[in-house]
């Protein structure tokens, strides 16, 4: 599977680093260090993905990431030193796939890569496909092009956003904990669980009439979330 990566990081030894590893397993990459030149490379080539520093000289990763996502939902990796839950927090909120705390072993960096662009391409191959569908209310949900629909309305949805959302739904009338959701869909030994929050929020948003009053995928006090609507499945 061909790939290639955008790197925007101010510190050259680590963007090679990270070029370098990537490169040994088959992905090709370029490297920017600055957001503005990372806008730049964004208008003249194709990527299947960045990996984003947040602080860059002139405009920091957090604010590349917003104007990002006004335009273009390609899967981001942030990629820093700044470990507090709020950095965490703000990186995933704002559209970001991964947050990945530095220092970290390059073979990580490049599984989280791989799997992230695996999922990508899924969605571009399948884009057409109308095999598996659920419905909730006005929404259609295809698990094969990764893409949510409401009336027919296409929902801009990082492909993350979706597996939540489609592993709830799939199992509605389920409740999960914070820690299960984690382990069913993120699949990594190391993380911050906080991220499931994050992305409960971020689909309540966009799902929800008044995502304060979610009617939809609800907090069970002291057990964790469920989805709470009938759904109705059309595999065919």
């Amino acid at each position: 599977m061909r790939a290639k990566v955008l790197i925007i990081e101010d510190e050259v030894e680590l963007g090679e680093l990270e070029s370098l590893y990537l490169k040994k397993d088959g992905i090709d990459t370029c490297l920017s260090v600055s957001a503005e030149e990372g806008f730049v490379l964004l208008k003249k080539e194709s990527f299947d993905l960045i990996i984003l520093d947040i602080n860059l000289p002139g405009i920091d990763g957090f604010e590349f990431l917003s104007q990002l996502r006004r335009i273009s939902q390609i899967p981001v990796i942030i990629v820093s030193a700044r470990e507090a839950d709020e950095d965490i927090i703000m990186g995933l909120g704002i559209g970001a796939d991964e947050f990945v705390v530095k220092p970290f072993a390059p073979k990580v960096l490049v599984a989280r890569v791989r799997a992230i662009i695996r999922r990508g391409k899924q969605h571009v191959n399948d884009i057409n496909h109308v095999k598996n569908l659920i419905y909730f209310d006005d929404f259609e949900l295809n698990e094969d092009s990764f893409t949510l629909k409401k009336k027919g309305k296409l929902i801009q949805m990082p492909i993350k956003e979706f597996e939540v959302l489609c592993f709830l739904v799939k199992n509605a009338g389920k409740i999960f904990s914070t820690q299960d959701l984690y382990d069913g869909i993120w699949e990594q030994e190391f993380g911050d669980i906080s991220a499931v929050t994050v992305y409960i929020q971020r689909i309540r948003k966009k799902i929800e009439k008044n995502y304060h009053q979610p009617k939809y995928i609800k907090t069970i006090r002291s057990k964790g979330y469920l989805f709470e609507k009938e759904v109705i499945h059309n595999e065919n």
